[in-house]
């Protein structure tokens, strides 16, 4: 017995003695080897996810089905007939035929009210001698030219139906977001009722290059004669209508461009109501933010538009816009450049009010803001588009009366002498010119007759003053 317990002793002794050299020596050196490891590694650590996907496969894919099959029924094939002259052959002389050659060309349109409506694009139907509409049940009709707008590429067309048609819902493209699944329906290459998918790119993209346009980005797949059709959201709503591709081939390539349906429904309204686009506008000028913007502006933001100069009697000006205000948000809209802008603008109408988001010495404040009328005219007996001098253009250059040469189509004018966008007219038959309201009252003296122009002076684009006189 004794044996035994002297054995136990041991053995406890033993494992005892064995743990404490254990932890007095391997252990506390481990500890220090691994603490070291820790502190002199460059590895940097990176959060992860280890979040199981629970869905696999095409259990939440969208069902596209009752949308297309909706859509298809509002969008029609839009035909364009135009008579081209082309130079006289010996064939035709012989055979006493005309040089005149009809020309087609298609392209897509969405029927907006039941009694016969159709919106489509400007470029769609540009210099039509006839138009004709088939819709998706093969019924053809001839389409009366309602209205259109140039500057958003949006037309109106009418037609006479027997009966009620089916047409497409307007939705909120303001509401439509970057990622959300979209249709684009219409006719490219003339396959009739064709529908591609895909999601919203991008919002508020300008092609222009000069901060003209804002249109919804896609990646569903848009082709020649997809033009003037549909783009809607998986409600069937429509939030744009399809009108470009950039592409070095001229077919889709990845992703295509559509006017948003807030600027499309208004512009079609306009055309109804007043036959004619009604622009409100802000009469502010100046510049998107970023990095490069904000060093030359001295301010501490990259994001906004920077107001340089603010337009006489302009409704920014009596709401009491100031020059150096950035220009945060307008109404729930964020405004990051300036196609944000000048997209949420065109919406909009003279004596409509929109709420400003300001940034002004570092703090924001809202402010309302009754829009104004557009300050450009057209003078019709010129053929060319004049508007106010902007203030800081007056003060830059010591001017103090005139109008800008907006656009001139007056082949005289602008072909023979030069005249060209940028121009200053300061004077007309002896006449100081100082505002529009002067070239409005002349144009109300000499009507159309461009004949009765006898003199201009002007100030070109170099600032020198030139005078020239008509016979």
């Amino acid at each position: 017995m004794k044996k035994i317990l002297s054995l136990v002793l041991v053995s406890a002794l033993g494992g005892i003695i064995t743990l404490s050299a254990y932890l007095l020596f391997i252990e506390k050196n481990e500890n220090q080897i691994t603490n070291s490891t820790i502190t002199t590694s460059s590895v940097p650590y990176f959060n992860t996810s280890n979040t199981p996907v629970t869905n696999y496969g095409t259990l939440n894919a969208p069902d596209f089905t009752d949308v297309a099959t909706n859509a298809v029924h509002t969008v029609v094939h839009v035909k364009n007939t135009t008579i081209s002259r082309t130079p006289m052959t010996l064939q035709d002389l012989f055979l006493g035929r005309s040089s005149e050659r009809a020309q087609i060309g298609t392209g897509s349109g969405v029927i907006i009210s039941p009694d016969g409506y159709i919106i489509t694009n400007n470029h769609v139907i540009n210099g039509s001698q006839q138009l004709s509409i088939t819709l998706n049940d093969n019924r053809v009709y001839d389409a009366e030219l309602i209205g259109t707008d140039e500057k958003t590429d949006i037309a109106l067309l009418k037609i006479n139906a027997e009966n009620e048609l089916p047409f497409a819902t307007f939705g909120n493209s303001d509401q439509a977001k970057v990622g959300e699944w979209v249709l684009a329906v219409g006719n490219p290459f003339n396959l009739n009722s064709t529908v591609t998918a895909g999601i919203i790119s991008a919002k508020s993209r300008d092609l222009s290059g000069i901060n003209e346009q804002s249109f919804i980005q896609t990646d569903a797949a848009v082709n020649s004669g997809n033009s003037g059709g549909a783009l809607v959201n998986t409600r069937g709503e429509l939030i744009g209508i399809n009108t470009a591709i950039t592409s070095k081939t001229g077919s889709y390539i990845g992703y295509s461009f559509a006017v948003p349906s807030n600027i499309a429904r208004k512009v079609v309204e306009d055309i109804m109501e007043f036959g004619n686009v009604q622009n409100g506008i802000l009469g502010v000028r100046g510049g998107e933010l970023n990095s490069i913007s904000a060093e030359k502006f001295e301010v501490n933001t990259t994001q906004g538009f920077y107001v340089s100069d603010v337009e006489e009697n302009s409704g920014a000006e009596k709401a009491g816009v100031k020059q150096g205000d950035i220009i945060k948000r307008i109404d729930n809209i964020t405004i990051s450049k300036f196609s944000d802008l000048s997209g949420y603008l065109s919406t909009k109408r003279p004596e409509d009010v929109v709420n400003l988001t300001l940034l002004r010495n570092g703090s924001e404040k809202t402010i309302p803001v009754t829009l104004s009328k557009s300050e450009i005219a057209t003078i019709d007996f010129l053929d060319m588009q004049l508007r106010n001098i902007p203030n800081d253009i007056k003060k830059n250059n010591n001017i103090d009366h005139g109008v800008v040469v907006i656009k001139n189509e007056n082949y005289a004018l602008y072909k023979n002498l030069g005249i060209n966008r940028g121009y200053i007219i300061t004077e007309i038959n002896g006449q100081h010119i100082k505002t529009v309201d002067d070239i409005m009252k002349l144009k109300q003296q000499l009507g159309n007759d461009d004949k009765k122009l006898r003199k201009m002076s002007v100030i070109n684009s170099s600032g020198q003053k030139e005078s020239y006189i008509f016979r």
